[in-house]
């Protein structure tokens, strides 16, 4: 595998990060089963196209996928979820539900055509590095997705928020006896996790494109990455989104027909040995 392939791996890495750290805080901190967020990735996606092929604005196609999908989220938690907190099977049939529900609201608008996200100027051709010509745009993805773990790891690692959502992790009893309204920092969390999902779904739309089954495919790809990465762990996101980024680059290279079987073959084989993932620990 070449330094293209590698670029292209790190990049897809990337953008598998900005969707599963979502997925992450949503599944990992909070023990929410949300099976919508593959559905929120590409509504957001959709959104985001409209609004930047109206206004002709990249910046306002990310600001309208991720505030419209941080409501959506906002919807999802306190109008639907809040009833089967804690029922996991309930939240699996509910949020598979709502993914259903928003993938035939996205066929009816858009219909089933593929649609490319449009970049800025400033964005498109590429730059020479080692010796290559590299899209300067999936460089600005992978510059993005290091930028978003930083900031991050900075929010759950260095501030109060992020304090009181991984001790509400651990014990929300303790944190509500504190005086905190835990139910409101979940809440946030959940918000938090829905925008990043609406903002991957611009970001993805720009170079793997948008289409109908593309919500099952990034979910997919999350879950896996949560996995071997560890549920709550945004450090093994982080690896688990490169490993799965570069196995997904080699498979399609080396083995095509096998490209499913390199990631989640070694997954199951990682498992085997360490079932909470790389970096997972006990609930």
């Amino acid at each position: 595998m070449n330094f293209f392939q590698l670029l292209n791996g790190a990049t897809f890495a990337a953008l598998l990060f900005v969707v599963a750290s979502g997925f992450s805080l949503i599944f990992g901190l909070l023990r929410i089963v949300n099976l919508a967020h593959g559905a929120l990735y590409l509504i957001g996606g959709y959104l985001g196209f409209s609004a930047a092929m109206h206004s002709g604005s990249f910046v306002l196609g990310a600001v309208v996928a991720i505030v419209a999908v941080a409501a959506i989220g906002y919807v999802l938690d306190q109008g639907l979820l809040r009833f089967v907190r804690g029922h996991e099977l309930r939240e699996v049939l509910l949020t598979l539900g709502v993914a259903f529900v928003l993938n035939d609201m996205a066929l009816v608008i858009w219909g089933g055509d593929s649609f490319t996200v449009p970049i800025p100027d400033a964005l498109r051709g590429g730059v020479r590095i080692f010796g290559v010509f590299y899209p300067k745009y999936r460089l600005f993805v992978l510059g993005a997705g290091i930028l978003i773990f930083i900031a991050l790891m900075l929010l759950l690692q260095r501030t109060r928020l992020g304090a009181l959502i991984r001790a509400g992790v651990d014990d929300p009893e303790m944190v509500e006896a504190s005086g905190i309204n835990i139910r409101r920092v979940f809440l946030l969390t959940f918000v938090l996790g829905s925008a990043l999902a609406g903002l991957g779904g611009l970001m993805g739309g720009a170079f793997l494109s948008l289409y109908p089954s593309a919500d099952a495919e990034i979910l997919v790809f999350s879950l896996a990455v949560v996995i071997i990465g560890g549920r709550g762990s945004l450090v093994g996101v982080a690896i688990g989104s490169l490993l799965v980024g570069m196995l997904n680059t080699l498979g399609q290279v080396m083995f095509p027909e096998l490209a499913y079987f390199v990631i989640f073959g070694p997954m199951a084989c990682l498992l085997a040995f360490r079932p909470l993932g790389l970096l997972g620990r006990a609930a």
